[in-house]
C-alpha cells in the first residue's frame, strides 16, 4: 500500500548500492530509484565503461535478489517481501 497520492511518483534517492536496495524500494512502493553517487563514482573511476559495468552489476544483482525472493516480474515485488528489523 502506498502512503503517497497515486498521481505522485515516488522516487528513492540515496543509499541505493545494490540490487537488494532496489528490490526493497520497489517492493515498498517506489516507482523508481535514483543512482547519482554510484554512477559518479563509476564514471570517475572508469568513464563510460565503469558506468556500463555498474548498471550491469545492479541489473544482475536485482535479478538475483528477485529470484531468491521468488518474484519473476517487477509487479511481483510486494511489501510482504520486506521484513522490518
Amino acid at each position: 500500500m502506498r502512503a503517497a497520492v497515486p498521481e505522485v511518483p515516488v522516487l528513492v534517492d540515496g543509499g541505493v548500492r545494490s540490487g537488494l536496495d532496489v528490490l526493497t524500494a520497489l517492493a515498498l512502493g517506489a516507482d523508481a530509484v535514483m543512482l547519482g553517487r554510484p554512477v559518479l563514482w563509476a564514471l570517475a573511476s572508469d568513464g563510460e565503461h565503469g558506468v556500463d559495468d555498474l548498471l550491469g552489476f545492479l541489473r544482475d544483482d536485482l535479478e538475483h535478489a528477485m529470484a531468491l525472493a521468488g518474484a519473476t516480474t517487477l509487479a511481483g515485488l510486494t511489501p510482504d517481501l520486506v521484513v522490518a528489523g
